[in-house]
């Protein structure tokens, strides 16, 4: 078992040797769309492994890796530098349906990492000091249904193979919170439970983002449970600091290694 934990960027160090991930695809190279968030308007242009959001707020352009885990699903992932720090912005474009949901994420600052989860809780704040906003829209002229929260994770277990060097079990709890355990690899022996955010995008293609509080972390994949593959990336410190970042990509083979009805369990307790 490790001593400790480790940082993101020996996470990701341990993650790059073989990794089951994705190939980027350009098919989305030289499009540009035109988001409605929740009442504001942006326009996302993709080109050549770069992004430019412009609207309310305008970012320069950022490097993306573009892939899709299924056809007409894509995920654009990038960071943008600003004034207050290094925002992880994710988009997942479902082309097919004209749908957006926009994940932009940050990592605290040393003085809300020197704070115990204890003291945050007393509070009344969340144990973890990493924040997330996620919006759902439509690329304009889509009636489509907009994503939306969903609970098809929850009661599985799976287990999912990153590389020949790196397992991990999920165990999702609840729509809130998710306990993962390292089977193999660099974590080996390490666990915890930290929040998480569950999004449906299509049939058995789910959204996840995690929030971790030991090493500030973020996460986020799309689990396709039709395919039996993620896709996703990790965001967080370099070192045990705040002066340098990473942002590798993950995915894995997917499997479900059981299933937990607690409905059902809770009605043969009432009986």
């Amino acid at each position: 078992m490790p001593e400790s934990f480790i940082s993101v960027g020996a996470l990701g160090d341990g993650f790059a040797a073989d990794a089951n991930i994705l190939e980027p695809t350009h098919d989305l190279d030289g499009r540009s769309f035109a988001l409605e968030l929740e009442g504001e308007h942006a326009t996302l242009t993709l080109g050549d492994g770069v992004a430019r959001y412009s609207g309310a707020v305008e970012t320069p352009e950022i490097p993306v890796r573009v892939t899709s885990v299924r056809d007409g699903v894509h995920l654009v992932d990038g960071v943008v530098a600003t004034a207050d720090g290094t925002t992880s912005t994710t988009a997942v474009l479902d082309t097919d349906a004209g749908l957006v949901t926009l994940v932009e994420g940050a990592l605290p600052s040393d003085a809300v990492r020197a704070e115990s989860a204890y003291t945050r809780v007393q509070r009344g704040d969340e144990p973890t000091g990493v924040t997330v906003r996620i919006r759902h829209g439509r690329v304009a002229g889509s009636t489509a249904p907009l994503h939306a929260p969903t609970t098809e994770l929850v009661g599985l277990r799976n287990r999912y193979t990153y590389s020949p060097n790196e397992a991990y079990e999920h165990v999702y709890l609840t729509p809130d919170l998710y306990t993962w355990h390292c089977l193999q690899g660099v974590e080996k022996g390490l666990a915890d439970t930290d929040r998480c955010h569950h999004v449906a995008l299509r049939d058995r293609l789910t959204l996840f983002v995690w929030r971790e509080k030991i090493v500030p972390t973020l996460g986020l994949i799309l689990v396709d449970l039709e395919r039996m593959k993620t896709d996703g990336k990790i965001f967080g410190n370099d070192g045990f600091d705040t002066t340098t970042f990473v942002n590798f990509p993950v995915g894995a083979r997917a499997e479900v290694l059981n299933v937990t009805d607690h409905a059902l369990d809770s009605a043969r307790v009432e009986a």
